[in-house]
C-alpha cells in the first residue's frame, strides 16, 4: 500500500484518504457485523484516527451497541447508505474503515479473525491467521 490510499461510497459523494498504513485488517464474526454486511462476517481495516481524511461529502452517523457492550459510532453515506467506518469507544484513537470502500483492495490480507465463537460453521479461518473467540 502507498502512504496515501483513497476510497469512498458507491455513489461517490463521500470520499476519503488514508494517510498512514493500517494497524490491522480484522474479520469480525459478531452478530452485528453479520447484520451490517448482510453476510457471514464484516471486515474492519483498523487505522489511526488521525490518518483518516475526509475529501468529499459528509457521512451520517448513528451510534449502536457492540456485542461487547461498548458503543460504536457508525458512519455511512446519507445518499447510497454505504458504510464507510466505525468508531468504537473501546478503541480510542482508531477507526475501523470498511475495506471494501477502498479504490484498490488488491493488497488486503486479514491478519486476525474475532468473535469466532459466532462464526458460521462453513467459514474457515486460514492457517497461521490469529483467531479470537471474542473481542481482542
Amino acid at each position: 500500500m502507498s502512504d496515501a490510499n483513497e476510497g469512498g461510497c458507491q455513489c461517490g459523494k463521500v470520499r476519503y484518504r488514508l494517510e498512514e498504513k493500517p494497524l490491522a485488517l480484522a474479520v469480525c464474526h459478531c452478530g452485528e457485523c453479520q447484520r451490517q454486511s448482510g453476510s457471514a462476517f464484516g471486515m474492519s481495516l483498523i487505522v489511526p484516527k488521525d490518518s483518516f481524511r475526509l475529501l468529499a461529502g459528509a457521512p451520517k452517523i448513528f451510534t449502536r451497541a457492540a456485542d461487547s457492550g461498548a458503543s460504536v459510532a457508525c458512519a455511512f453515506c446519507p445518499d447510497c447508505g454505504t458504510r464507510i467506518y466505525h468508531a468504537p469507544t473501546s478503541k480510542v484513537g482508531t477507526l475501523n474503515v470498511k475495506p471494501g470502500t477502498l479504490d484498490d483492495t488488491s493488497w488486503l490480507a486479514p491478519n486476525v479473525h474475532v468473535w469466532t465463537k459466532n462464526k458460521q460453521p462453513w467459514v474457515l479461518v486460514p492457517e497461521g491467521v490469529k483467531s479470537l473467540e471474542g473481542q481482542p
